[in-house]
């Protein structure tokens, strides 16, 4: 084959393991002939589009098979792939589409019905073509079954992700069909995937995590996707039980949030042979819960810059470890720089810069913003800071920015939170630092109760004494109902800053 990326990989499969599923979701399972079959008609629907080589092609919906077929038609296609998140509101959309100059816009379950310029969902006006799900099966239906071979290298833009926008615009991160393989294959590395795996995809595929973690992977292994629109508890438990899942990857919302069901201790787990975690800091008492059952409980630390992956914590390192980021990934190297740009030694602070073959081009249409991040010899600065102890072991503090200075001392939010998720009654918490005549920034903690729960600001603000330095206790400590965040499950602490950043609370 001439096509070396990730659209030739459902052909690669069929000619393998032409029977064996492929995807599944709620009344649909289709094995990898179908799936080959599929893309290949879709392929040559999207170029009778005028869909070539490097055309975006972006989709909006929840997890469905439609979208995988859309990701590897693109490849197929020497086109880029562009997910965009439906959770976002119509002019964050029209943004990302006119930023993209995506030229079809696949248009998931409930996202649209009709066909043709301007008509977007909820009126919104989306630039672009679109294909509703039923001009979708209509295009492959009308679509010829011969093999398309165009030549792609591993050097092509597979797909154009946008990163979360926490703060202003986001910027799309140009990743290869490269970058992909080679996170796949670090992931490997550390997580030893079989042919029978069946991976639960409920994160959003919108986001890299879910896609490069989960999704190609377990393609390339020549598992199952079981394809869920959105997390649900119940239904994970049910699906677990029933379909037998082997993996899955999630936030750590997603997790507490399995571990805090009324089903937890009584739920048949017993299939699930690897449990991903990242995309937040996850608290050690979380990890320590899922390990007391047995599961296999692995986390990493990654971005979207990097495919996702740069390090991770394998099964490999039960206790040594615990509750870090784990070392760098086979294929990636890892440094942390000081402030003055000098290596940080054991125990000392530094920026995360990651380099290797994972690591992104560059931002869509952002030269200044690629020079910012990308040194000339290829090493991402990550804007997160880490520490390593003597052993190589990788805790990320926290990002510079969530960072504050009180009284002349670094504070990183992240070492408290971890330090208040330890308390029997905090479900999810977050520190920021908030204006202090004396110290210049103080701390400011936002707290949410487990349900049935109750506790005292007091109580709280007590239980860090004597496990943080004093300068780290935060000031304030506000109970709230919930926490803000985006669809990849990351807390919006520019929105928490705006919303709660005075000096209130007790």
């Amino acid at each position: 084959m001439r096509n070396q990326g990730l659209g030739s990989w459902p052909a690669r499969r069929a000619r393998m393991t032409p029977a064996r599923p492929a995807v599944g979701y709620p009344g649909i399972d289709r094995t990898y002939g179908d799936l080959y079959d599929r893309v290949t008609r879709l392929a040559h629907g999207l170029a009778g589009l005028d869909v070539g080589r490097g055309d975006r092609i972006a989709y909006l919906g929840p997890n469905h098979p439609s979208l995988v077929e859309t990701f590897f038609a693109a490849g197929l296609l020497g086109a880029v792939f562009v997910p965009l998140n439906a959770r976002l509101a119509p002019p964050e959309l029209r943004f990302l589409l006119d930023d993209s100059g995506a030229r079809v816009v696949v248009l998931g379950e409930g996202e649209g019905e009709g066909e043709g310029e301007g008509e977007g969902r909820d009126g919104g006006g989306l630039p672009g073509r679109h294909l509703s799900q039923d001009a979708f099966e209509e295009l492959i239906a009308g679509a010829p079954a011969d093999p398309v071979d165009e030549p792609v290298s591993q050097d092509d833009i597979c797909l154009i992700m946008y990163t979360s926008g926490t703060t202003g615009r986001p910027k799309g991160a140009m990743l290869t069909h490269g970058n992909l393989i080679w996170n796949a294959v670090n992931l490997l590395v550390d997580v030893p995937l079989a042919h029978d795996e069946v991976t639960l995809v409920s994160a959003p595929l919108c986001h890299i995590a879910a896609l490069a973690q989960t999704l190609v992977p377990t393609v390339l292994k020549g598992g199952r996707a079981l394809l869920e629109p959105s997390f649900g508890v119940d239904r994970t438990f049910d699906l677990v039980e029933s379909e037998r899942v082997t993996m899955m990857f999630g936030v750590p919302t997603m997790f507490a949030a399995l571990a805090r069901s009324p089903r937890w201790a009584g739920a048949d787990l017993s299939s699930l042979r690897h449990l991903l975690c990242g995309g937040a800091p996850v608290p050690e008492p979380l990890i320590r819960t899922y390990r007391e059952r047995g599961l296999p409980f692995l986390q990493g630390y990654g971005m979207t810059e990097t495919s996702p992956g740069a390090l991770f914590l394998g099964a490999g390192h039960p206790n040594a470890g615990l509750g870090s980021a784990g070392v760098p990934c086979f294929f990636s190297d890892v440094r942390l720089v000081a402030p003055d740009g000098s290596p940080a030694a054991p125990g000392e602070p530094g920026e995360v810069h990651v380099q290797g073959p994972n690591v992104m081009p560059g931002y869509w249409r952002r030269p200044k913003e690629t020079a910012k991040v990308l040194s000339a010899d290829g090493w991402f600065r990550s804007g997160d800071i880490g520490v390593a102890d003597e052993d190589g072991y990788v805790r990320i503090r926290d990002r510079i920015s969530d960072m504050y200075i009180s009284g002349g001392e670094n504070v990183y939010p992240a070492e408290i939170e971890n330090v208040l998720h330890a308390h029997p009654a905090v479900a999810e918490c977050v520190v920021i630092g908030v204006p202090d005549e004396k110290w210049g920034e103080t701390g400011k903690a936002l707290v949410v109760l487990r349900p049935g729960a109750s506790a005292e600001p007091e109580e709280l603000l007590a239980h860090l004494d004597g496990r943080l330095a004093r300068f780290k206790i935060p000031r304030y400590l506000e109970l709230v109902p919930d926490l803000p965040r985006n669809g990849a499950g990351k807390l919006l602490r520019a929105s928490l800053r705006k919303l709660h950043g005075q000096q209130q609370g007790r």
